[in-house]
């Protein structure tokens, strides 16, 4: 069976992409309207909402770029996928009925709608909505860019595409990526998440044992490695450091409130009393499936310090060499079948919540309204995915820090304003408004002008201090807002 290894895995990849175009052709005839389109009808079940919000959190940001920081930093990388697992808690006690209650109040199709509901300013819905657009295309890069390495490294393999480019195997995902999102929106996302979310449990349990076993006395053995040439990769801080593993520790622990593509999913559930059955099966398939991402890493780099393995030309391509080197061909097969499944759907999420940015809410926030709305938003997810590859190819950052900075833009604009601000009454629109101009500004100039931060703090996790710190004093400093007598009674429930 070695013999058929990579044709194994190709036709496994081959036979997944063709399942996408299933699920696009499906979802199109259930898609009617822009309702449709952006959020699933709000009658998701207990296992497809919860299925939805941990396929959305791991994606190829855990698959791909999990891995490479691990076998590049070491437990450092620990202190991101830990801390997540406390960020389900938080956001579900913050947010889950809250958000649920105040979607079906305002009938709103959008996260934005939400806001604009609670403090009553178009203002800050236009604000949220820039947030939105602007985390998605440094989050969707992540997906675009996740999905090409690993393509790129299945189709070297082969002897009549040995010599693909990176740029190629960016068209070819975005191709397929854009025909499945354009058709179905949301409900090709969240439906399909239900099987690619098992297979993701399953596979990564799987490869975990495969990574047990490669070794003759498992983790043990990989423990003693690591510690004898690189012991600062193995201790509690990795190679990051306490302060910068801190940073994380904040900004992917309380910033999973701010996680539009994830918390949007909370507006859709069918019952309110299932906020309590989709949290612990969320939390229950991510530590599963977070299980790839510290098993493989710490076993390549392990195997690179024994000299079974050569060095890494990059660190997002451990995942991919691990399944192809050392786990069973059907194994690899449904591994890398179950990435590009949790790619997609994660994408696609990031698609909707961008494109109904753009589409719905800036203009409702005008005043203004869009003929044909349902095919521009189809447009308009097209054009968000080439800006996307732009930004995935020539930003120069790994598929983890890419997905870091997204993370953490997302968190420090919509944290304060969501995550807080629906559950304190006192927090005003002009605190809101200010959090997300502030924590914008500090994201995308540090990033822009490559300000390199001392102790290695992540810039996510201060520019959501500024941003907490502006919001909390502003909304004390100011008169008590007026709220919604509707609005008000959720917010005491």
């Amino acid at each position: 069976m070695e013999a058929y290894r990579n044709p194994i895995i190709l036709g496994f990849v081959a036979l997944y992409m063709l399942l996408c175009i299933g699920v696009g052709i499906w979802a199109l005839r259930r898609t009617k309207s822009t309702h449709d389109f952006f959020m699933a009808g709000r009658d998701l079940g207990v296992m497809v909402t919860a299925f939805a919000v941990f396929s959305s959190t791991l994606s190829g940001f855990g698959f791909v770029g999990g891995p490479g920081l691990v076998y590049k930093m070491g437990m450092s990388s620990v202190w991101m996928f830990v801390c997540i697992i406390m960020g389900y808690n938080i956001s579900f006690y913050l947010l889950a009925k809250r958000l649920r209650l105040l979607a079906e109040l305002g009938n709103s199709m959008s996260l934005p709608d939400v806001v604009a509901l609670r403090y009553g300013k178009e203002s800050t819905r236009i604000l949220v909505s820039v947030a939105i657009i602007l985390g998605v295309l440094g989050y969707l890069a992540t997906q675009i860019l996740a999905m090409a390495v690993v393509l790129k490294d299945i189709l070297i393999e082969t002897d009549f595409l040995s010599a693909i480019s990176l740029e190629m195997c960016v068209i070819i995902s975005c191709s397929i990526l854009v025909f499945y999102s354009v058709t179905g929106g949301i409900v090709a996302s969240v439906y399909s998440d239900l099987i690619q979310g098992g297979v993701m449990v399953v596979a990564a349990t799987l490869v975990f044992l495969t990574v047990v076993f490669t070794f003759d006395n498992g983790f043990g053995e990989i423990s003693r490695t690591i510690q004898e040439h690189d012991p600062e990769a193995i201790g509690p801080w990795g190679t990051l450091g306490m302060i910068g593993c801190l940073s994380w520790f904040f900004v992917f622990g309380l910033g999973g409130s701010g996680q539009p593509h994830v918390i949007t999913k909370m507006m859709m559930y069918k019952k309110v009393s299932d906020a309590k059955h989709i949290l612990p099966v969320s939390i229950g398939g991510y530590l599963f499936s977070a299980l790839l991402w510290v098993g493989i890493g710490l076993a390549m780099r392990a195997l690179v310090l024994q000299g079974v393995q050569p060095e890494l030309s990059s660190p997002d391509a451990a995942a991919s060499q691990f399944l192809q080197n050392y786990a069973h061909p059907i194994l690899a097969g449904v591994v890398f079948a179950g990435l590009f499944a949790a790619i997609m759907s994660t994408a696609d999420a990031f698609l909707n919540i961008g494109t109904a940015a753009v589409m719905h809410d800036i203009p409702k926030a005008l005043g203004k309204t869009i003929q044909n709305d349902l095919f521009w938003a189809r447009m308009t997810t097209v054009l968000i995915t080439v800006i996307a590859a732009i930004f995935a190819l020539y930003s120069g950052d790994l598929v983890a820090i890419l997905g870091a900075f997204g993370w953490g833009t997302f968190a420090a604009a919509i944290v304060p304003t969501v995550g807080i601000g629906f559950n304190w009454k006192r927090a005003t629109p002009l605190a809101a408004n200010v959090a997300i101009i502030s924590s914008l500004s500090v994201n995308f100039i540090i990033k822009i002008f490559k300000i390199g931060l001392p102790y290695n703090i992540d810039v996510g996790a201060l520019s959501l201090f500024i941003s907490l710190t502006l919001f909390i004093s502003i909304s004390l400093l100011s008169q008590p807002p007026t709220i919604d007598p509707d609005v008000e009674a959720v917010m005491d429930i």
